[in-house]
């Protein structure tokens, strides 16, 4: 059972309080009495929400209803599994109009607390590494529905109804269901003028990507977007460094380099910010190589409380801003509770661009003991998606207790920290006599504090924004991600040294550079950049480009000599080996890969070769009254003999990989273009150079 299941079950002589009343009491503060951090930018608060979606997903119990009473989890106060209301106490302002807020328990894993003395475990839904699980997914039917098919690049499907000004958005999740959509606007006076009609019939317009979580908020959607484009703009690239590389080949690398990307980002740019660097460089010592005997996957206390931190330091309001970092009343800066589950004010109200500006000017909120977690997300979260408001504070603790989380004292323990017993005790640690009085008449104990109040309340350490407590969970966890990944990336054989060498020189103001209209950026875009005017133009050597020319691949060995190549075919280099593939709609026969023999420094076996697939004899799917004719790595749905063997005048089903597609007037086969002259007479076609 939960920690405080039973109200009246002591721990250490005490009861626990309510967690809204721990919520009131500690956490509650107005939007408009806050400090501003003088360091740090609220890019730095959404990149750890974003990397957090990369580590962790505790999935909630998939009943909705409690198991002996059947009573709907959202209408009832009666503790039921999965049931686990928060009570309103007698105190609190809600009391009277609610009288406890809906929580449903975590799912646990299977068999949990079935045998003697195993305890209950929750689980995690997505992939622990740092590999930017939440742009690609963390299945490969979710990987392989966010890639666009056809493309010839291995480039990520993008929104066909709305763009960017040429830039592209993520594509809409299809409407499952026609009366549900949490990301459209609620009532007319915040939804401006549209035409949302067009595309609302068969999708939301919530954006589909690697995370369930995507639209939660504007800053979240801004980053899913702009590495989307990054993608993109990679698989460009990489083809025209290699363009014997198959689809799927440079969908991987641009993948492996995005993953990349984020570890460096992370470990070399946040964390030496959140940790400070004394405490970065004695908890988390150079990489020294991939440990197997380390366990990467993320621990319960890392997802539900410590690296929930930064949510004291979250701004009330979302501000978003023009060219040139100026206000703009076609999207003013909004309280926080209105860009929620928002992704249409993405699309109609200027982009990513206003959005990042204003992440990238903005500072991040200031934790202290009388500030720490803003009204918008204690009192309104939620809100404009209609119901009652919830309080992200409380859920926290809830969470925390629903997982049984060890108190406070704890993990102090856990992590060689001194340990306190008493008010005077807790004071030394907190450095505020008086947070620790309050601690003392809720919980009566210092013991009993939960976890992740009690450790976002310790004073940051020196260069950094987290006590030691925190300091301690973090850097085990990143460390365990870093060192037990066995794709780290600075691991031997992962990339070249001449890859790993300009992947360090990777700049997050860079990827916005390239993938928005944004012209001026921060050197440092986790650092505070006071005004507009310190903003750096995107063609500053300062704001360095990604070489990728390391990732040029040789076309001869050294012993062997030059590749072989096939027609109709990709080919990939390994260490000696040559791995093939052939274009779609032809089939590979003989060896799919060939190696450099080091005696005879000959390639063998034989190349293989690439055999047009007869679609009409082993899958043809036309109509009955129409003929199939096969046509070079495809084939053609028509009339009997209006085929001519190059181009086709009159109208016909053309058949791409199980798509069909009606073509009126002229069609030229994949590997042809037509003729100039094909604007004024009929079927001339001429082959791609």
């Amino acid at each position: 059972m939960p920690r405080g299941w039973e109200p009246k079950h002591t721990y250490h002589n005490a009861s626990l309080p309510p967690v809204r009343l721990v919520s009131q009491e500690v956490l509650f503060t107005h939007n408009d009495n806050i400090s501003v951090d003088s360091t740090l930018s609220h890019l730095l608060v959404d990149w750890g929400q974003w990397i957090d979606h990369d580590l962790v997903l505790t999935p909630q119990s998939p009943s909705t209803a409690a198991f002996k009473s059947g009573a709907d989890c959202t209408h009832t106060c009666n503790r039921d599994s999965p049931c686990f209301p928060i009570q309103i106490p007698p105190s609190d302002p809600r009391n009277g109009v609610q009288s406890c807020m809906p929580f449903f328990r975590s799912a646990p894993s299977c068999g949990a607390g079935v045998l003697p003395h195993r305890q209950r475990e929750q689980l995690n839904a997505i992939t622990s590494f740092v590999d930017a699980s939440m742009v690609y997914g963390s299945s490969t039917s979710l990987a392989s529905a966010l890639r666009n098919q056809s493309s010839p690049l291995g480039s990520m499907a993008i929104n066909s109804q709305h763009s960017d000004h040429e830039l592209a958005y993520m594509p809409f999740l299809p409407r499952l269901q026609a009366h549900l959509d949490p990301c459209g606007p609620r009532n007319s006076t915040t939804s401006g003028t549209s035409d949302r009609s067009a595309h609302r019939q068969n999708t939301t317009s919530c954006f589909q990507a690697g995370d369930s979580r995507a639209n939660e908020h504007l800053g979240l959607i801004a980053l899913h977007t702009l590495f989307l484009r990054e993608h993109n703009r990679l698989v460009k690239e990489l083809h025209l460094l290699n363009l014997h590389w198959s689809p799927d080949t440079l969908y991987q690398e641009a993948r492996k380099i995005i993953g990349a990307i984020h570890q460096i980002l992370t470990w070399e740019h946040y964390l030496p910010r959140v940790l400070g660097e004394n405490a970065m460089s004695h908890l988390m010592p150079p990489y020294k190589g991939y440990d197997p005997d380390l366990d990467p996957s993320i621990a319960n206390v890392f997802a539900t409380a410590a690296f929930r931190f930064a949510h004291v330091t979250v701004q009330p309001v979302v501000t978003r801003l023009g060219p040139g970092y100026n206000a703009n009343s076609q999207y003013p800066s909004l309280l926080l509770h209105h860009s929620l589950f928002a992704s249409w004010r993405v699309v109609q109200e200027g982009g990513i661009d206003p959005v990042l500006r204003g992440l990238l000017l903005s500072p991040a909120k200031l934790q202290t003991p009388g500030q720490m977690m803003v009204e918008e997300l204690t009192e309104r979260l939620f809100q404009a998606q209609g119901g009652m408001p919830l309080d992200l504070g409380a859920l926290n603790l809830q969470r925390g207790r629903d997982h049984g989380l060890p108190g406070y004292s704890s993990w102090r323990k856990f992590c060689g920290l001194s340990v306190p017993n008493n008010t005077l005790d807790l004071a030394e640690i907190l450095g505020n006599f008086t947070l620790a009085h309050k601690f003392q008449l809720l919980y009566g104990t210092p013991h009993n504090i939960d976890v992740w109040v009690g450790a976002i309340s310790e004073p940051a350490l020196p260069g950094g924004r987290v006590g030691p407590l925190l300091s301690c969970l973090l850097a085990r966890q990143f460390r365990a991600l870093r060192d037990g990944d066995r794709f780290w990336w600075e691991r031997e054989g992962v990339f070249t040294r001449a890859q790993r060498k300009h992947l360090r020189s990777v700049s997050l103001s860079r990827i916005i550079c390239d993938n928005s209209h944004v012209t001026h950026v921060p050197a440092d875009p986790f650092s505070r950049t006071e005004t507009s005017e310190d903003m750096l133009a995107c063609s500053d050597p300062l704001i360095p480009h990604l070489d990728i020319s390391p990732w040029k691949e040789q076309d001869s060995d050294p012993r062997c000599g030059p590749i072989p190549r096939i027609q109709f075919g990709y080919y990939l280099l390994c260490n000696s080996v040559i791995l093939y593939q052939c274009h779609s709609g032809y089939k590979l026969l003989g060896a799919s890969s060939i190696s450099c023999d080091p005696n005879s420094q000959q390639w063998s076996p034989a190349p293989p070769s690439c055999q047009d697939i007869d679609e009409c004899e082993e899958m043809t799917s036309c109509p009955q009254h129409l003929e199939c004719l096969n046509i070079p790595g495809s084939f053609v749905c028509s009339e009997p003999s209006s085929l001519s063997a190059v181009s086709i005048v009159t109208a016909v089903i053309v058949v791409f990989g199980g798509v069909v597609v009606l073509v009126m007037g002229m069609f030229c086969f994949r590997r042809y273009l037509p003729k100039r002259e094909a604007l004024v007479t009929a079927g001339c076609c001429q082959e791609k150079s």
